[in-house]
């Protein structure tokens, strides 16, 4: 057994068997977060990846080729998966490595285990096929898949006791989602579309003539697509500033991943900025470089210190 450094219950193999199996998924398959969860401590850092490795299997089952009524009965199966970790029915032996790590971390933390079924709740509206027609639509689903992890999150970091604006964490944690999973909206525009989805609100891309949609490496003829970039990029920045005052809230270690994570959503829709069209001609990604650059500043408490410093001048 080992006993985590917080003094906790001690894990036995089986558990940390099935903790290493979700830190591989997390490690190999959301190159992003797992630069955030590093900078936290074991206990923490296991137990976010124990929720992104059920997340993970959500959005598998929505992006596969299986039939909607396949996935509807997977995603079924998912949720009684969360319903057995909620009524503590899973013990270390279960099968599954990923409900023996959520079974344990939900054992140490409290994980609001509803935001995932809010996740599953976000997939289905892509297994039927949902389409957005203004931005109040859109955040429907946003909150469901990247709003919802962002509380689920939280529950894992907790708040620094005492904190002024504690009681808006969630809030804050829930429009950072919202940042995030725009900057990966504009980031995927094409890669969705040829896999038959729009996510931008019908309402933006006929204000700047792209309801034609994005198939090719260029825009619609007459389209304004740096305009809609432009003014999608705007709103994300928007949400990005609101949600980030959620930093000052966290403990140091917490408070760098999340600014880490928030960092390098922030630089690529820097490079979206500058480039518009980039999106278009493929994915746009940071180098382990820049990524790595962002988590040296997010451990520094650079931009907690700063975002504190503006909620002082906003309360004097």
């Amino acid at each position: 057994m080992s006993r985590n450094v917080e003094g906790q219950t001690p894990m036995s193999a089986p558990v940390l068997a099935a903790y290493s199996y979700c830190e591989a998924v997390t490690g190999q398959q959301a190159r992003n977060f797992a630069y955030g969860i590093r900078l936290l401590p074991t206990e923490k850092r296991q137990a976010l990846s124990a929720m992104y490795a059920l997340a993970r299997r959500v959005d598998d089952i929505g992006d596969g080729t299986l039939a909607p009524e396949t996935k509807q009965a997977r995603l079924d199966d998912t949720r009684a998966l969360l319903d057995r970790v909620r009524a503590d029915e899973v013990d270390e032996y279960d099968t599954d490595p990923v409900a023996v790590a959520l079974a344990d971390a939900v054992r140490r933390f409290p994980i609001p285990l509803g935001g995932l079924d809010e996740l599953i709740d976000g997939v289905l509206m892509d297994v039927r096929g949902d389409t957005y027609e203004t931005w109040d639509d859109l955040k429907v689903y946003c909150r469901c898949v990247a709003g919802a992890v962002g509380r689920v999150s939280l529950g894992v970091f907790g708040t620094v006791e005492g904190a002024p604006g504690a009681e808006r964490a969630a809030e804050y944690a829930d429009t950072l989602g919202l940042a995030l999973q725009l900057t990966n909206i504009l980031r995927d525009v094409r890669e969705d579309a040829g896999n038959g989805r729009t996510y931008l609100p019908a309402d933006d891309l006929a204000k700047f003539g792209c309801s034609a949609g994005f198939r090719d490496a260029t825009p619609p003829p007459g389209a304004d697509f740096a305009g809609l970039v432009h003014f999608e990029v705007r709103r994300a920045r928007a949400l990005f500033a609101e949600g980030l005052r959620l930093l000052p809230l966290l403990d140091r270690r917490s408070g760098a991943c999340t600014a880490a994570m928030a960092g390098i959503y922030r630089r690529l829709l820097d490079r979206i900025e500058r480039d518009p069209e980039a999106v278009l001609r493929g994915r746009v990604s940071l180098p382990g470089h820049e990524k790595a650059y962002v988590a040296v500043r997010g451990l520094s408490g650079l931009d907690a210190r700063h975002i504190s410093r503006q909620s002082v001048r906003r309360r004097g």
